[in-house]
């Protein structure tokens, strides 16, 4: 470094940088600022001390606006002399002005003083003294713009910063210096160890903030790449908040679930649990604030959030077995089954070629940690009830997880949901299991957990859970029904207990399905005649599942079977007459209507024949 600044300099600098690192809450309650304020004032000062930025540069005067993108004609210039280290350090301050000037919230100003730093450095970006800084003020420019919400000129600034990187790191490849080096004697300087370190440190960042402009940039693929980058630079140079870590690889499972990439999603989960393991028992760091004090709700809270992301995973597995099986009736398909069987071998061969080209996290002992997590959880679809029964405790262990924080009292919608995510574990269980009695206990259980929710949930502001719930228990007795008239047929004389199950089943199914029903109507009790897009087929399988209700209740009264053929016929009709009049909902039940202008041509005549039986009798 070409000379360096004064004592006076120096101190006011290292000042100012003491007071930005005061924590908000440690302020006077009416003063947040306070600290970033007197930071603000000393950086002023010491602006004002190094004196006016060199104009004699015509590079250094043009802009090429949000991000470099000609970066391949930098060269690697360094600022030897006086006027250009003055203007290296003049940088710096404006760099951390703009900081200052964002953290209060200041926002235009903030822009201004980054973009000056900017303007101060582009001649030198890609040497040793500027590299770092100007990556971070691109970055930090980034955040900026993306709180804005011009997504398209964040990116600009964060992918410059990537390529810079790139490019120095290619051309040059040496530990950059420090920002702060510049205001410390030769002496002080850091080693090359922690410049490299810190210098990684931004480009991590870099990558994290990158994550995020992709995501919300709907670039699910890019997103996830870039987020799996981040998480594994963090623990390759340890610095990483183990709480943060964990719930970002958790999250980061929910994009390989949705690809069906069940082996990655595993690795994510089983590192988030390793990595969430050391809450609270490493040293508190800069980079580890967590350490430092108690924070026992939040760590409940993230611990549940990771737990909700396990049971996705068992859940997303065990559907996705289902799908591969069933037939056209969504009953088990052994022929299906056993294709699957042969596959598996196949499936086992290609797990070491696919592990290869997983990102993988951690080394020695972590990554050991991380396997022997993985190694207790199966990634490959089940194939019989013993397989997925192993997928289904382990989605139940983690739903009783979830549920010691997510308490109906506080955090209604999120309970809610972990209660339908345990159903639909029992209901996906039930398709593996041959034993139709069982079946009906798995249907039971679901039963006794939802129907509690809806005794607790206010209809007025809980509506579409409310409905949601209703169909699901509706949907429930439905299937319980149809098990026990299989079960029936399979005797030879069913007896009139057998017979009262099953009316009593029916019988629960109608009322929630009208529930249901009854929830769209208006404040006077009048049915919709345009039914929303939102609950357009639910609506519609409900009301036919309600025809097939009524016509499937068992009694020995001539005059009430007849009552009940009357009712199906009625729900039969209005699918029809509505599908009739609104062309998209036919779209929506394809199946059902066609059974249902079925109903409407055969029950006419069936009702006709019995009635002139009736009358005979």
């Amino acid at each position: 470094m070409a000379g360096y600044p004064g004592p006076e300099i120096r101190e006011k600098f290292q000042a100012a940088l003491a007071l930005s690192r005061v924590e908000l809450h440690k302020n006077p309650e009416k003063e947040p600022y306070k600290s970033k304020y007197s930071a603000r004032a000393l950086l002023e000062e010491v602006r004002a001390l190094l004196g006016p930025a060199p104009e004699d540069d015509d590079e250094r005067a043009a802009d090429d606006g949000p991000g470099d993108q000609a970066l391949g004609a930098a060269e690697p210039r360094d600022a030897e002399g006086p006027g250009e280290q003055r203007a290296l350090r003049l940088a710096v301050i404006e760099f951390h002005l703009g900081v200052n000037h964002i953290d209060t919230e200041e926002l235009s100003a903030g822009e201004e003083h980054l973009v000056r730093c900017l303007s101060l450095l582009r001649p030198f970006r890609l040497s040793l003294g500027c590299v770092s800084l100007y990556i971070q003020a691109q970055n930090n420019l980034g955040i900026l713009w993306s709180e804005r919400e011009e997504i398209e000129t964040a990116r600009s600034y964060l992918e410059s910063s990537e390529a810079l990187y790139n490019q120095y790191m290619k051309e040059i490849g040496s530990p950059p210096l420090d920002p702060t080096e510049h205001f410390l004697p030769e002496e002080e300087r850091l080693t090359e160890q922690e410049r490299s370190k810190r210098f990684e440190k931004v480009y991590t960042h870099n990558l994290y903030y990158l994550a995020q402009v992709y995501q919300h940039m709907e670039m699910f693929e890019k997103a996830a790449h870039y987020c799996h980058s981040t998480l594994k630079r963090q623990l390759e140079h340890n610095a990483y908040h183990p709480m943060e870590w964990a719930i970002n690889a958790a999250t980061l499972s929910q994009f390989y679930i949705n690809k069906l990439c069940f082996m990655e999603a595993r690795h994510c989960l089983s590192a988030a649990n390793v990595i969430f393991g050391q809450t609270g028992k490493i040293s508190a760091t800069e980079d580890n604030p967590e350490a430092e004090g108690d924070v026992p709700e939040l760590y409940h809270q993230r611990k549940g959030e990771i737990a909700r992301c396990w049971i996705k995973y068992c859940l997303t597995l065990l559907q996705n077995a289902q799908l591969s099986m069933q037939d056209n009736i969504g009953e088990l398909d052994v022929d299906k089954q056993s294709e699957l069987r042969a596959l598996r071998k196949k499936e086992l061969d290609e797990e070491e070629s696919i592990r290869k080209r997983a990102v993988q996290f951690g080394t020695g002992e972590l990554c050991d940690a991380i396997s022997a997590v993985e190694e207790k959880v199966r990634y490959l679809r089940p194939l019989d009830f013993e397989e997925a029964r192993e997928l289904f405790l382990l989605g139940q262990h983690y739903v009783f997880e979830a549920k010691e924080f997510f308490q109906i009292d506080g955090y209604v919608t999120d309970h809610i949901e972990v209660v339908q995510d345990h159903s639909a574990l029992f209901k996906v269980l039930a398709f593996f299991e041959t034993d139709m009695e069982r079946r009906c206990k798995m249907h039971k259980r679901r039963i006794a957990m939802l129907e509690p929710l809806i005794v607790d949930l206010n209809p007025q502001y809980y509506l579409l859970v409310n409905r949601q719930i209703q169909f699901e228990i509706a949907h429930t007795y439905y299937d319980m029904m149809d098990l026990k008239v299989a079960i029936a047929d399979k005797l030879r004389d069913p007896d009139s207990h057998i017979v009262k199950k099953i009316n009593s089943l029916n019988k629960s199914a109608l009322k929630y399905y009208q529930l249901f029903l009854d929830s769209l109507r208006d404040p006077n009790k009048v049915f919709p005649e345009h039914i929303g897009e939102d609950v357009l087929r639910p609506a519609m399988l409900a009301k036919f599942r309600v025809a097939r209700l009524y016509g499937r209740i068992i009694t020995s009264d001539p005059k009430k079977e007849l009552e009940n053929l009357a009712t199906s016929l009625e729900h039969y009709r209005f699918i029809v007459d509505y599908c009739d009049t609104h062309p998209e909902a036919a779209q929506e039940i394809e199946v059902e209507l066609e059974l249902s202008k079925e109903m409407v041509s055969l029950l006419p005549t069936k009702m006709e024949r019995f009635r002139a039986k009736m009358a005979l009798t």
